[in-house]
């Protein structure tokens, strides 16, 4: 009995280890244990943010190159104001801009930054003026339904405004 219960346990931390072993590969290979090394802190201002959360990606050529830190709203303009952490060998120029992109048509939103030409480099701190919000799916998708169930109305509404002529066979009253 001592011996089956103790083989138990052994098996049982076997188990454990391999475990630990195969969730410490996947987050040291994922790319999703956040970045670290040496870095830049931007911010960016936003109309909608929508389903982009703190950790999201930030690319430039569908690269990760950082990540979404933290987001707020500025009490003054009620924008949305993003911080990013991105890697700092890369030297982003002043001029560059930032927008908010899906991965795919039911996909995670990321923050996709186009570099600029301009000599001058953004610092720690500094801000990515030029920016371009998310575009709502549902709203595009919403209109357009909206606008097809329009349109067959809209026609109907026409046909039946039209002035009718009267019938050759009726005498015209006075």
């Amino acid at each position: 009995m001592k011996g089956r219960s103790f083989s138990e346990v052994m098996a049982g931390a076997l188990v454990l280890l391999v475990t630990a072993g195969f969730l410490f590969y996947a987050l040291n290979n994922s790319g999703r244990s956040g970045f670290s090394g040496p870095g830049v802190t931007l911010s960016a201002k936003f109309d909608r943010i929508d389903g982009l959360a703190p950790g999201a990606d930030v690319r430039v050529a569908g690269v990760k190159v950082g990540s979404v830190v933290d987001q707020r709203i500025d009490p003054q303009s009620f924008l949305a104001v993003l911080t990013m952490r991105i890697d700092g060998s890369l030297q982003i120029p002043s001029d560059s801009s930032a927008e908010i992109a899906s991965e795919g048509l039911l996909g995670g939103r990321f923050v996709s930054l186009v570099p600029g030409g301009s000599d001058r480099i953004l610092a720690n701190g500094g801000e990515i003026t030029i920016t371009q919000s998310a575009i709502s799916l549902e709203s595009l998708l919403g209109r357009f339904i909206f606008s097809m169930t329009e349109a067959p109305s809209a026609a109907t509404n026409r046909g039946a405004a039209e002035p009718t002529l009267p019938s050759l066979g009726t005498p015209a009253q006075p």
